[in-house]
């Protein structure tokens, strides 16, 4: 049988297992067991659990617990809500302020948490009764939400990004930086959007509710600016060489615990105990799944499906545009049916050869590749910020929900053309603080 033949059986057979409901990182080992088993037979196992924990045996990998903790402990402190009324006093009079505080907050707390999820619930459960009673459009409060919390796996410091840089073995502290604009180019076309599609409505913005003093647009900012300081700083020694993206996490995990304690008092043991029990069980979850991806790529590679599907793409005569094209096409698909995380591992490391072999910067298609993710996270079937904001605001169904995600789908796919007609939206910022190159 030919590689590409077992290649696309093995594609099927992971889509048909996956839709079980099975856990992706289950899933991904089974068909890489039963694949090796079927073509190389009983010895090629002898491999397996070597090539597991090879796969785990990474120091870079500590960074991503660390990450998860900074995220979870900011979570579940009353830091969201506090970001969400800074900004809302100093924009309430700003037409549009309230949704584009929506939105600002969601960039910021995307940027503390690196969580999608966690990025939606926090604002969202502010945010959107307060839209709905302003008289915004349920679809456009709630996927203005949805979409803003995707910001996560894009603006730095990013677990999404931290994935990627080590299974392509690219700095993750120029991926950081490439993340960054365009970040703030995805969140500057959702507030465009947002206020237009609520003008179109008929909300006229003219709205007063109340004005604020100085003392009260002022009296939250001590509560709020330490952490936005952490991650600056933790930005600053990554980018600066001063450490390593574990140490960095490390230190940031620590201040973030010290902050929370004292500034809101969260330092009794259950809720302690609750920070770290729910970051160990996210970081398990991706780390098996990293772990499980290593013995997919392995089984690819051995079965030599990896080099023929490389081969292939790279002998069509195509323009390399449509080849990016293709690729895009592929990525919004898979993004569709698995997670980020799952999609990256599986398939990042086989695309970025054939990508950079066309030319394309591999930073530039990182931040291509995040967005694509994005836009998974915001469709069905998985859909994943969809169901959070469903389950804050249940009155509010899933299609309602979903239509009003569906413009910011299409500003992401905007940004994807933006930043392919202006690659230096990416790259300026790593070729200026880091160099040229990398």
């Amino acid at each position: 049988m030919s590689p590409l033949l077992i290649g696309l059986l093995i594609a099927v057979s992971t889509i048909a297992v996956l839709a079980t409901g099975i856990p992706v990182a289950f899933g991904l080992g089974l068909i890489a067991v039963v694949f090796l088993l079927i073509f190389d037979g009983v010895d090629s196992l002898d491999v397996l659990a070597e090539n597991f924990y090879g796969g785990l045996a990474e120091f870079s990998l500590v960074s991503i617990p660390m990450f998860i903790v900074m995220g979870v402990a900011i979570a579940v402190s009353p830091a969201g809500k506090d970001l969400y009324e800074v900004l809302d006093r100093w924009l309430h009079r700003v037409p549009g302020g309230l949704i584009i505080s929506n939105l600002g907050a969601c960039a910021i707390f995307a940027a503390l948490s690196g969580s999608s999820p966690a990025t939606c619930a926090a604002i969202g459960k502010m945010g959107i009764p307060e839209m709905r009673n302003r008289g915004f459009p349920d679809s456009l409060a709630t996927g203005a939400i949805a979409a803003g919390g995707t910001l996560g796996i894009l603006i730095p410091p990013s677990i999404t990004m931290i994935v990627y840089g080590i299974s392509t073995e690219t700095s993750i502290g120029r991926l950081f930086l490439a993340g960054f604009l365009p970040g703030a180019l995805l969140t500057a076309l959702f507030m465009l959007w947002s206020i237009y599609s609520a003008w179109r409505s008929g909300y006229s913005f003219s709205e007063k509710v109340g004005g604020y003093s100085w003392r009260e647009k002022f009296e939250l900012m001590p509560q709020v600016l330490p952490f936005l300081a952490i991650i600056a700083g933790v930005l600053f020694v990554l980018y600066g060489g001063v450490a390593t993206p574990s140490e960095a996490a490390g230190v940031g995990a620590l201040f973030v615990l010290i902050l929370v304690a004292v500034i809101y008092k969260v330092y009794q043991p259950a809720r302690i105990w609750a920070i770290i029990s729910d970051s160990m069980k996210e970081s398990v979850m991706i780390l098996m799944i990293i772990g499980a991806s290593v013995l997919f790529s392995y089984t690819l590679s051995s079965l030599f499906v990896t080099q023929s599907v490389a081969e292939s793409i790279v002998g069509l005569e195509v323009n390399k545009w449509v080849m990016m094209g293709i690729i895009n096409l592929f990525l919004l698909v898979a993004g569709f049916f698995l997670p980020p995380v799952a999609v990256i591992l599986m398939t990042a490391p086989v695309l970025l050869p054939i990508v950079t072999g066309l030319g394309f910067d591999p930073y530039w298609f990182a931040v291509i590749f995040t967005i694509n993710m994005e836009i998974g996270l915001i469709t069905p079937p998985v859909g994943l910020n969809l169901y959070v904001i469903n389950g804050i605001v249940p009155d509010v169904s899933l299609p309602t929900i979903l239509k009003g995600a569906l413009p910011f789908m299409l500003c992401m796919v905007a940004a994807i053309i933006i930043l392919s007609i202006f690659p230096e939206i990416v790259t300026f910022l790593p070729d200026l603080i880091m160099g040229p190159g990398g």
